[in-house]
Formats: C-alpha cells, structure tokens, sequence
C-alpha cells in the first residue's frame, strides 16, 4: 500500500514537471513574444521592449530578449542586469552566458578605470562559461578568442591563450581560423603573416563578403588604398546593398580622411537600408555622418 503511494506521488510529480515544461515552451513562443523578437529583428527595440516589459511572468527566454534590447540600445548596466536573470534562470544555456559577457565587455569598455578591471573580468568568465556549456558555440569561442587577444595579462588574456583558442577554432572551421590566426599575427606586429592569413580566408569562401571587407581594412591601413579598393569592389559585386559593406567602407574612408563624399553617401545608404541587429549600430553610422559633414 505504502509502495503505490509512494509511486503515485513519483507520478504526480513527473506529470507536474512535465506540465510546467510545457507551459514555459508555451510562453517562449506566445504572439508576444514572437511579435517582441520580429521587432528586435528589425532593429526596433523600444517596440520589443514595449512588449516583453509588460509580459509575466518572466521565463529566461524573455529575460534575454530584454537584456539584448537594452544591449543593442547602448544602455550596457540595464543589459546586464536582464541578462542576469537569464542566466539565473537557465544556468545551463550557453547563449545566455555569451550575452551576459557581451554586455559586462562593453560596459568595461565604457565605465572608469576603477570599475572596468571588475566588468571585464566577469566579461572573461562568461565567455569562458559559455564556451564550457557548449564547445561548438562559434560565436562564444569567437567573442573569447577576442578577450584573449585584446585584454592584457592580469585581467586573464594573452597572446598564448589565443593562439590555443585559434587553433581550437580552425578544427571547427578552417575560414574562421584563418582570420583568428590574422588577427593575432596582426597584434604580434607580423603583417605579412597576417595578410597572407586573410588572403587565404578569401580564397577559401570566396562569397562570403565579410572576408573581402577585412582584408580590405586590412591593406587600407597599411596604406596601400588601391589594393583595399579593389577588394571593397569585389565585395560589392557579391552584395553591392550588404549593410555590413556600406558601413565598414565609409568607415574605411573617413579613418584614410579619403573618398568623403562617397563615405558620405554610403552612410546615407546604410541608414536607409533595412539592419539587422548583426549589423553596426545605426547610432554609429550617424556619428559618422555628422562627423564627415562637419555637424
């Protein structure tokens, strides 16, 4: 008797379980919540804010989404706070600890010297956790391979630990490996290497547009602007309306002090075109304008 008691409870709490996982799948993909991520989709983030501030209860889904718009947005210190939620409530969920790494990055970046030493480390951990959640995410090994190379040795980087993580990412993906091995050639002072590291990322996807556009930043600033030149216009011949090519071409220009007018109608381009939140922030684009229309 005690016996089938006890399973009955086993049975009511596994259908309880089971119940309150199918309702939290529910709620990640109501009309609201689709309706908020369409709109983050498109760049609109006081819309999906508008939206997913007023949704309850809160699942880890949404508190992410919340987290990204206030990213996006440049407000770094409430992204964070969301995306701690995230994590909180989903532990396990590699994107929600890249996110979280994301947002304490920029907000080192952009706080005093006495608290950035604090945001960047927690930056690390996170790129690091999200990494050890899950191996195959590209974009966390990405964004750590990025701390590794640019953050100096006492707040965890390092030109060693880079150089692992790059080779950790050509076994994965040999075009990315490449541009890895560049970047960190680059910071090593070996331009050669890291040319011919970039070259050969180009050669091996030769339609991905984002390859021609680095090594034309790349040559832009070794000076050698027809070489760059002639890259951006292959890239353009590929994807001529890329929002990506028209913002790091004008960018090109306005850094070299050359090509203005073009830069500056590319900018208007880019402005005009339909972003994604993959894309350059729109806010930086107009920076840009004004800067190159004298405002």
């Amino acid at each position: 008797m005690t016996s089938r008691v006890q399973w009955e409870k086993v049975g009511l709490i596994v259908r309880t379980v089971v119940a309150l996982a199918i309702a939290a799948a529910l709620w990640a993909a109501s009309p609201e919540y689709e309706r908020a991520r369409k709109l983050y989709d498109r760049t609109d983030f006081d819309g999906s804010l508008a939206i997913l501030l007023k949704l309850e209860p809160k699942d880890a889904a949404t508190h992410q989404l919340i987290g990204r718009n206030y990213y996006m947005q440049g407000d770094f210190r409430r992204a964070t706070d969301w995306l701690e939620k995230a994590v909180a409530a989903d532990p396990s969920s590699s994107a929600h600890a890249l996110w979280l790494g994301r947002a304490y990055g920029r907000r080192a970046e952009t706080s005093s010297f006495l608290t950035a030493p604090r945001y960047a480390g927690k930056a690390r951990q996170y790129f690091e956790k999200a990494v050890q959640l899950d191996p195959d995410n590209e974009e966390a090994a990405n964004d750590l391979f990025e701390y590794y190379l640019q953050a100096p040795g006492f707040l965890g980087g390092g030109y060693e630990k880079a150089a692992a993580l790059a080779e950790r990412i050509a076994a994965r993906d040999p075009v990315e490996g490449h541009y890895a091995r560049a970047k960190l050639a680059e910071k090593r002072k070996d331009s050669s290497g890291a040319e011919q590291q970039l070259r050969r990322a180009a050669e091996l996807a030769p339609q991905q547009v984002g390859r021609l556009i680095d090594l034309a930043k790349f040559l832009a600033k070794q000076g050698r602007f027809h070489e760059s030149e002639q890259s951006f216009q292959r890239a353009a011949k590929i994807a001529p309306e890329s929002p990506k090519l028209l913002f790091e071409r004008a960018n090109t220009y306005i850094q070299a002090g050359r090509n203005l007018d073009q830069a500056r109608d590319l900018l208007e381009r880019y402005l005009n075109a339909s972003l994604t939140p993959d894309d350059p922030p729109r806010r930086e684009a107009e920076k840009l304008l004004r800067q190159v229309s004298g405002g």
